[in-house]
């Protein structure tokens, strides 16, 4: 046997083996990023929801005290108890961690709605305690805004998810509160 009759078949196998080790690096390098990307999205997912939920629990708190001071109608009108005022200060603070967990895990476009739904809870919270001039005191425009604002955040947080399509539940009621039963 000649040297090149031997150097051919080692050369073969090198290179096979060579092939083999950089498709199989490939691989696992792409399904730890893959494994990582759907941790991630879980963790995107749960913040995002656990926001959305937060900012609606506020929503509803502020329209009772909205009802009470006689600026909407409401399923149950609520006087600004200290209670009521601390239980809504808790929301508050649950609201806050919330936004602060999404500025970590949130894509630019949904953090920048979530502030915007921010404000405008801010607002919906000044009109149901009653602070802010008189002449500011519409409160079914702000709860308007409130709500597009939701839902433009909803469709960032989704957007971000990769779900395609557009959220059935958006703000597509009246600007007081969810639609009247049938």
């Amino acid at each position: 046997m000649s040297l090149t009759e031997q150097i051919l078949p080692l050369a073969g196998v090198a290179l096979g083996a060579l092939t083999s080790f950089l498709v199989t690096s490939a691989n696992e390098r792409t399904r730890w990023r893959r494994q990582q990307s759907v941790r991630w999205d879980e963790h995107r997912l749960t913040a995002y929801a656990e926001y959305a939920h937060a900012v609606k629990e506020l929503a509803a708190r502020y329209q009772m005290l909205a009802a009470g001071r006689g600026l909407t109608t409401g399923p149950v009108p609520a006087e600004a108890t200290p209670e009521a005022l601390a239980d809504i200060s808790q929301l508050e603070a649950r609201r806050s961690a919330l936004s602060e967990t999404l500025g970590l895990l949130g894509d630019t476009e949904a953090n920048v709605a979530s502030r915007s739904v921010d404000r405008c809870l801010w607002r919906l919270e000044g009109l149901a305690r009653g602070v802010g001039p008189a002449a500011e005191q519409d409160w079914t425009e702000a709860y308007l805004r409130f709500r597009q604002a939701r839902d433009r955040y909803i469709e960032h947080a989704r957007a971000s998810l990769g779900v395609p399509g557009t959220a059935s539940g958006t703000v597509r009621h009246s600007a007081s509160g969810p639609p009247a039963a049938p």
